[in-house]
């Protein structure tokens, strides 16, 4: 039981935390990427959008799976509190009350990273939009 605990605990939550930093190295990178854009430099309008919608996906990806794996780590976290419920001869309420902590922790972690995923990917693909339609009245098509 000691090692689901270990699982839910540095695996659920330092997967979601890796995630986190995955997602914002990608928004920081096209954020930088919008800044120094030249709309001229790109003549064809579908190269531009693939340019600048490039691994936006990851961000969405998080923002979408964040909370589910924090709820994994919830749903294990429970079975662990009543598999030691289960096994033990006498029922301490601070042992549950940790169990649920724990348990809960994970859906929390998971809510914390998913929603400024949601926040960046939003404004990066509002971003994206106002470039196609730069882009647009640039070229006039």
């Amino acid at each position: 039981m000691n090692s689901l605990h270990a699982v839910v605990d540095y695996g659920i939550i330092g997967l979601l935390l890796v995630l986190s930093i995955w997602a914002m190295a990608v928004a920081t990178e096209r954020w930088i990427f919008y800044r120094r854009l030249n709309v001229s430099q790109f003549p064809d309008r579908h190269r531009f959008e693939i340019s600048l919608t490039k691994r936006l996906v990851v961000i969405g990806t998080v923002a979408a799976n964040a909370p589910y794996i924090g709820l994994l780590g919830t749903v294990l976290g429970i079975m662990m509190t009543f598999q030691s419920m289960g096994d033990a001869t006498t029922i301490s309420v601070s042992t549950i009350m940790v169990g649920l902590s724990l348990a809960l922790k994970a859906t929390a972690v998971g809510l914390i990273v998913a929603i400024p995923c949601v926040v960046m990917n939003n404004a990066l693909r509002r971003r994206v939009t106002e470039l196609l339609t730069e882009h647009q009245v640039a070229h006039g098509s």
